[in-house]
């Protein structure tokens, strides 16, 4: 069959990216490159640090043992790294408790400003302008939340709600309506409205391959279809919820514009689904190879998300991070800390159980937790909680908890060359670093 470089299923408007097939890559003369999947980089950001006392890892002769706040990582502990005493030494500089220090993946100081923003171009965007030439999307940027407009101690609160800036001076765009982060992923480029499931439109097409595949790989495929048509039910059940949620009550969505072939956008009512949602639609980008660089801000700085789903719980994250040492209002703290790693731990175990021959999808992905506080009750940035998960494409040794509080040279942005050169950027220079860090 002739699709040994077939990676589309296409329908009226839409483009639906293949995951990887044994069928497919195996096939033909020209497939020894195609037979090595991609490496992936994503960075997953949480705003107001962690508790501290229930955070990191440690190494002993069974190997990497997580505190509290990571146990949700167990069931892919040989494919986690932690790091200890990584930081921005520019974020200890001058007063400002938060946005001083959202300089996460450029490690160049914030400008103190409340007009003219600064930042410095991101590493995310700085990988995505290189591997974007062989994707149709150089990168996938996601949120939960809006920008806030107010200053602080000098600082624009625009500061708050961006980690990803393609350019010193301009915040990368990010989408935080799931429809339209998931229309995106199917674009095209013809603009053409649609009115029917993805799948319903590509039909036709996902038919006549499938005559073609293996048994293994036609099982592969139903899977596949069913879990974007199961994403594509959530998003429009997010979207059922919010307008008789919104009809009611004379209040309407502040975003119109119309997405492909949808009258509105709306967020999903519950933070759980929406973040969810979100990480699977970051999930489907990468296995579709619709772009391999992705940020996900799963809320912002100073953000007050709640869970209402954790039992007792009631105030958000910000408040809760600044505990006082209240025992109540800690424990809450630790919680929502826990409560978020399970939600990344999700995500990460989807990618290790989506096969890609060779290795899994999180086996050839680097995928970074990090937040721009490591103590949010005590705002501070000496250190950072930064986890990394993933294999790099098998270059990075998995179930490792590094020490580097007592090394002189422990800049953050020594982890993003590291990162940047498996991604194929090779760099003399980055942030405030020139150096890779050893992984």
């Amino acid at each position: 069959m002739n699709v040994s470089r077939r990676k589309f299923l296409r329908g009226t408007g839409v483009a639906l990216g293949l995951p990887w097939l044994e069928s497919i890559a195996a096939f033909g003369a020209e497939t020894a490159k195609s037979h090595t999947a991609p490496r992936r980089l994503a960075v997953c950001f949480t705003g107001n640090g962690v508790n501290p006392h229930h955070w990191g890892a440690t190494m002993d002769d069974g190997g990497i043992q997580f505190a509290n706040s990571l146990r949700p990582l167990e069931p892919i502990r040989n494919k986690v790294i932690t790091f200890k005493g990584l930081w921005n030494p520019t974020t200890i500089e001058g007063e400002g408790g938060h946005y001083p220090k959202m300089n996460i993946l450029s490690g160049l100081r914030v400008k103190k400003t409340t007009t003219d923003v600064e930042v410095g171009t991101t590493m995310d965007q700085i990988v995505a302008a290189k591997t974007g030439r062989e994707t149709p999307i150089p990168s996938v940027i996601l949120g939960t939340e809006r920008p806030s407009y107010s200053t602080d101690s000098g600082f624009t609160s625009i500061y708050s709600a961006y980690i990803s800036w393609s350019t010193p001076t301009t915040p990368a765009p990010k989408e935080i309506f799931p429809q339209q982060a998931f229309d995106q992923l199917f674009d095209d480029g013809s603009k053409r409205q649609r009115d029917k499931s993805i799948l319903d439109l590509v039909l036709e097409d996902a038919k006549g391959l499938q005559r073609r595949l293996s048994a293994r790989d036609s099982q592969k495929l139903d899977e596949y279809l069913h879990s974007v048509r199961e994403i594509e039910q959530r998003v429009e059940q997010a979207e059922r919820i919010s307008r008789a949620e919104t009809q009611g009550s004379g209040w309407q969505p502040t975003v119109t514009a119309p997405t492909i072939g949808r009258p509105e956008a709306s967020i999903p009512a519950s933070s759980e689904d929406h973040l969810r949602l979100m990480f699977d639609i970051m999930l489907l980008a990468f296995q579709m190879d619709r772009t391999r660089v992705a940020t996900f801000m799963m809320n912002n700085d100073l953000s007050n998300m709640r869970f209402p789903s954790l039992d007792g719980v009631t105030s958000g994250i910000h408040e809760l991070s600044h505990h006082a040492n209240d025992e109540t209002r800690l424990s809450h703290y630790q919680k929502v800390n826990e409560h978020q790693v399970k939600l990344w731990s999700e995500f990460l175990q989807k990618m290790d159980a989506t096969n890609e021959g060779e290795r899994s999808l999180l086996e050839n992905s680097m995928i970074l937790l990090t937040s721009s506080l490591m103590d949010g009750n005590a705002h501070d940035s000496r250190q950072l909680p930064v986890v990394l998960a993933g294999l790099g494409g098998g270059t990075i040794k998995g179930g490792q908890a590094y020490d580097l509080s007592e090394d002189p040279n422990r800049r953050l942005c020594r982890l993003h060359i590291a990162l940047m050169d498996r991604m194929g950027v090779r760099v003399e220079h980055f942030g405030d670093a020139d150096q890779a860090l050893a992984i």
